[in-house]
Formats: structure tokens, C-alpha cells, sequence
């Protein structure tokens, strides 16, 4: 691939645009808001001017609704060899392409499982997608030519190319990305009139649960506007457990003894089918989830202290599996969780004990 034109400089075009222009692609910038595909060729994701006849692979990265008509005009101006757009559903588009009497040898529909709370071209990264799956969706027709261009934009991207077909592909976004938004966004907005008391008790879990919330809902209305049937499925099934939720809990209230049992069994049912669930959730590397043991530091919310946690813990030959930061309310200070192998968290302990840290019991 030499040419490259990406359609669309919102954060994933522009990431991507970024990675292709990275490795010597001439990319050529085009959005219907002028300026902001201006502020991506000033970042160097490429340039706004037009490209003078057909590039390699044209990029399609516009709102679901958008995709096939945006799509289609590229095709129909012989823009590009090939064609494929990164929005978050496979199957509509491709049936609206369908019906418009198309030939889809030249194009594939693909979606990086990658992104950020923030949009646009100021969000954007060229190593956005670095080890990210990022699904293809070829069917029979789809040319050998242009399933090779997408491979070698999930290359340049550092991204890992994950086949699947495009409805079952839009199932599954629904179950790990767009209903585990819309459930994110239900306990935020409980946030929203609560007292400024309870808020100020908001820990790490809370953060954790409504991180999502933050997204534009412009961008999800979209999103979902283009999924809404397997989501609202899903939310169903949500919507059962709750109910049995909320009636186990109301038993546990119950001055009847044989209630509270059938209560308590009740939310133990739900819990250990989280425990369940959560544990078929892909580890380090997607591998088999692996439990760590945390070790917990004291630090002063100042530059160099975890730069130096990470060198203490190098020292000791211990490598932190991953890192989680709790701030202290109403203190410059923080508790940095550092999530290792357990067999070597005692050593790691005595370590940073040795060179003066304050550990605290998980």
C-alpha cells in the first residue's frame, strides 16, 4: 500500500491515518467538516488535499448511518483499488450496499475493538490500535486484493486481525460493548441528583462502572441507532436478572425466615454467575484470566513517584502484571495497587519495604 484515502477525521480515522502516514503512506484527508480534517493533515495524519486519481485503500471512517451512502459515492467515483470502513456494526451497511445494486468484491467491513472516551482529531493516537483485535468480515465475493489491503492496514496499525462474520460480529458488540455502555450510563445517572455526601464516597469501584458514561452520546446514538435489535435483547435478559434482584432483596427485608433464605440464595445465585462470567473474561496477553495478588503502596501525589515504584520493583525482579490508582480524598496522596504474579508478592513487599515505601493490607 502507497496511497491511502481516509474519509472521515473524527478519532479513529485520524489514528489511523496517523498509523498509515507513520510507515510512508501517502494519505489523502477528506471530512464534510473541512476544518477538522485540516487540524488531522497539522497533526500529520496526511493531507487535506485531494488525492489526483484512484489511491490503494480508501478508509471509511464515519458514523454507522453514514457508512454505506459515504461508501458508495466513493465507489462509484472509482476513489480507490479497494474500500473498507471501521464503523462499530457489519451487517446493515453491507445489506444497505446491497440494495443499492453495488459490486462488493472491492470492499470489506471492519471494525478496530479499540477507542477512547474522548473524539475527535485531537483524541487520536498512532498507536491507538497496537495490540487490539480488529475484526474483517469477508464474505465469498469479497477479492483477494482487498482483504490483503485491510491485512496490511491491521499490520501497519500493530492491530490483530480477528475474522468473523458481520452479524455475528454485531451480536457480539452488542454483548461486550453497547449494552455494558448503556448499563454503565443507568448507574451513572444515579449519580446525577444524588447528595453531594454520597458522591464524595465515590471509590475506586464507582470509577470503574461508569468510566464508559463519559463517551459522547452523540457518537453512541449513532452506534446504537445501528445495533438496536441485539442490544435491546440483551437488555432484556438485564432486565430479568434485575427484577430477580430486586425481589431477593426485598425478601432479605422479610420478617419471615424461609424468605430471607430464598433472599440470600437469590443474590448468591447472581453473584456467583458474575464470578462465572467475569472469569471467562480474556487475561494478560488473551490468555486464560490469571488471578494477582495485589500489593499496595502509599505514595504523595508528586512527579517520579511511580517511575520509581516501577524501579524499585525492576530491582527486585519482580514484573507488575498491571496497576490501578486510588487518589485519597482531600489528601495529596494516592494508594497504587500493583497487581503481580502471587508467588512473587511477598518478595516484592519486602523490596519496597527495604527502600523506604509505606504498604498497606488489601
Amino acid at each position: 500500500m502507497k496511497t491511502a484515502l481516509v474519509i472521515g477525521t473524527g478519532l479513529i480515522g485520524t489514528s489511523a491515518a496517523l498509523a498509515l502516514a507513520r510507515r510512508g503512506v501517502t494519505v489523502h484527508l477528506a471530512d464534510h467538516d473541512t476544518e477538522q480534517a485540516r487540524t488531522a493533515a497539522a497533526l500529520g495524519a496526511g493531507t487535506s488535499e485531494p488525492p489526483e486519481g484512484p489511491v490503494d485503500l480508501c478508509v471509511v471512517a464515519v458514523p454507522p448511518t453514514y457508512v454505506a451512502p459515504t461508501l458508495a459515492d466513493a465507489m462509484r467515483r472509482g476513489a480507490a483499488s479497494g474500500y473498507l470502513d471501521v464503523a462499530s456494526v457489519k451487517g446493515g451497511p453491507r445489506r444497505e450496499l446491497e440494495a443499492m445494486g453495488l459490486d462488493l468484491a472491492s470492499y470489506i467491513g471492519t471494525h478496530p475493538m479499540s477507542g477512547r472516551e474522548r473524539s475527535g482529531p485531537l483524541a487520536a493516537s498512532a498507536d491507538l490500535f497496537e495490540g487490539r483485535p480488529w475484526v474483517l468480515t469477508p464474505t465469498g465475493d469479497t477479492d483477494t486484493h482487498v482483504l490483503n489491503l485491510a491485512l496490511e492496514l491491521v499490520a501497519q496499525c500493530r492491530a490483530v486481525p480477528v475474522v468473523m462474520d458481520a452479524d455475528a460480529h454485531d451480536r457480539a458488540v452488542a454483548l461486550v460493548s453497547h449494552m455494558p455502555h448503556l448499563v454503565s450510563s443507568m448507574v451513572a445517572a444515579r449519580l446525577e441528583n444524588a447528595e453531594e455526601t454520597a458522591v464524595r464516597l465515590c471509590g475506586q469501584g464507582i470509577r470503574d462502572v461508569t468510566r464508559i458514561a463519559a463517551s459522547d452520546p452523540r457518537m453512541w446514538i449513532d452506534i446504537l441507532s445501528a445495533n438496536p435489535g441485539p442490544v435491546a435483547d440483551l437488555l432484556a435478559e438485564v432486565a430479568a436478572d434485575l427484577d430477580s434482584a430486586v425481589t431477593s432483596l426485598r425478601e432479605l427485608q422479610s420478617a419471615d425466615e424461609s424468605k430471607r433464605r430464598d433472599g440470600a440464595t437469590g443474590v448468591e445465585n447472581m453473584l456467583r454467575r458474575g464470578n462465572a462470567g467475569q472469569a471467562r473474561v480474556p487475561g494478560k496477553h488473551g490468555t486464560a484470566p490469571t488471578v494477582y495478588e495485589v500489593v499496595a503502596v502509599l505514595i504523595d501525589d508528586q512527579p517520579g513517584q511511580l517511575a520509581h515504584i516501577f524501579a524499585d520493583a525492576e530491582r527486585a525482579g519482580v514484573n507488575v502484571e498491571d496497576v490501578r490508582i486510588e487518589h485519597a480524598t482531600g489528601r495529596q496522596a494516592g494508594l497504587v495497587q500493583l497487581m503481580v504474579e502471587p508467588r512473587a508478592a511477598a518478595q516484592l513487599a519486602v523490596a519496597l519495604r527495604e527502600r523506604g515505601w509505606s504498604l498497606r493490607q488489601q
